[in-house]
C-alpha cells in the first residue's frame, strides 16, 4: 500500500492545510508573527514528509528515527498553538481546531508505529543498544 493511502498521512496533510490557513489569518501588528508562522509551517510540513520517508524503507530503526522526529514536530506544533493564543495572533477557535486534529493524528500515529516490524532491522554505527 502506498503511504499516500495511510490514514496517518492523510491526517498529516490536513494538519498542513489547517496550519497554513491559521498562519494566513495571523494579525499583522505582532512583530513575531512571521517567525512563529515559519516555525509552525516547518513543523506541520515535517509530518507528512517524515511519514513518506519512513514508508520509503522498511528498516525498523529508520522508521523509528522518523517516528521520533514526527512526534517532536507534532508536540512542538501543538505547543505553538498556545503561544499563538497568548499573543492573540488569531481566533482561538482555529487554534482549538488544530489541537483537536493533532490529537486525532496522535492516535493514528500510534497505530501506525505499532505496525513497525522490529525483526526487520540492520545494525549500523548509530544503532542504540537497549539494556
Amino acid at each position: 500500500m502506498s503511504y499516500r493511502n495511510l490514514g496517518v498521512f492523510s491526517k498529516a496533510e490536513e494538519i498542513v492545510e489547517i496550519t497554513s490557513a491559521i498562519v494566513a489569518s495571523f494579525r499583522e501588528d505582532v512583530e513575531e508573527n512571521g517567525l512563529i508562522a515559519q516555525l509552525m509551517m516547518e513543523n506541520a510540513l515535517r509530518l507528512p514528509a517524515k511519514i513518506a520517508n519512513a514508508e520509503g524503507g522498511d528498516i525498523y530503526s529508520h522508521r523509528l528515527d522518523n517516528a521520533i522526529l514526527i512526534k517532536l514536530a507534532a508536540r512542538e506544533l501543538n505547543s505553538q498553538t498556545y503561544l499563538c493564543k497568548q499573543l492573540e495572533l488569531t481566533d482561538p477557535v482555529y487554534l482549538r481546531l488544530l489541537r483537536t486534529e493533532i490529537e486525532s493524528f496522535r492516535h493514528l500515529f500510534l497505530d501506525w508505529v505499532d505496525t513497525f516490524d522490529p525483526s526487520n532491522d540492520i545494525t549500523d554505527e548509530w544503532h542504540f543498544r537497549l539494556m
